[in-house]
């Protein structure tokens, strides 16, 4: 009867670890999804209540609300057939330009870098309301590099990581009608490192705007605003903020 009884006692350390490896993976998928939510945490525990995208600003009265997580459609005010991506196209005018339209997903940077290196264009309009902060910053060093313009035209937008873009612009213009908005940013990806670096990410990622912005010839000031207005609102610049951070030159 002994024997009989030995085999299944040796079965019980085995049963132990099966059940401390499978509480590790649960562990560890909870902590993921924590991750993956965390962006969305603030604006559920304190939504915004500022105005939504549609409503006018005027100085003193600028923040608007922003969905961060869906730069398409951030909100009522944006065009509903916004692209979900960047699109350039051609456009017709006194001189040789594109237009950069559509939300910036990752990837786009490569993709609308070659485009622009291939194409004889002067001047570069745009009209995005944001995403992807890395591939932002790529184009806009390509914009420089190559020696081109920017510009807003009437009721184009530009948010979030597009100002990026738009700074690279030699000349830069922006029509009376078209807005041009800043917020806070998040960097790195949703995975289990990141956010053990979260710190170190984000800090990385400011640095490397700042010093874009610095060697763009941007007045850092911009950056005030920026910083004090979280992920689910922008912060629309006046035609005043935009001259003396330097963001337009004409």
């Amino acid at each position: 009867m002994t024997d009989e009884a030995a085999p299944a006692a040796k079965t019980h350390p085995e049963r132990r670890t099966l059940r401390w490896l499978l509480g590790g993976q649960i562990a560890i998928a909870a902590v993921l999804v924590l991750i993956d939510l965390a962006p969305a945490v603030p604006g559920l525990m304190s939504p915004s209540d500022a105005p939504a995208l549609d409503r006018p600003t005027r100085p003193g009265d600028q923040t608007r609300r922003y969905r961060p997580r869906n730069p398409a459609h951030p909100g009522p005010g944006v065009d509903p057939d916004m692209p979900r991506r960047l699109i350039l196209s051609t456009v017709e005018g006194d001189r040789p330009a594109v237009l950069l339209r559509g939300a910036v997903e990752p990837g786009d940077g490569e993709r609308i870098v070659r485009a622009l290196e291939a194409e004889a264009a002067e001047l570069v309009q745009l009209d995005s309301p944001g995403g992807s902060v890395s591939d932002a910053l790529d184009i806009g060093r390509t914009i420089r590099a190559l020696g081109l313009d920017t510009a807003l035209a009437p009721g184009a937008v530009c948010f979030s990581a597009c100002p990026y873009m738009f700074t690279g612009g030699v000349a830069r213009t922006v029509s009376e009608d078209a807005r041009l908005g800043v917020h806070q940013h998040s960097f790195g990806e949703s995975t289990l490192l990141p956010a053990f670096l979260a710190v170190e990410d984000v800090q990385r990622g400011q640095a490397e705007v700042l010093a874009h912005l610095d060697a763009m010839g941007i007045d850092l000031g911009i950056m005030g605003p920026a910083m004090a207005t979280p992920a689910d609102e922008i912060y629309i610049l006046t035609g005043e903020e935009l001259v003396d951070w330097d963001v337009v030159t004409e």
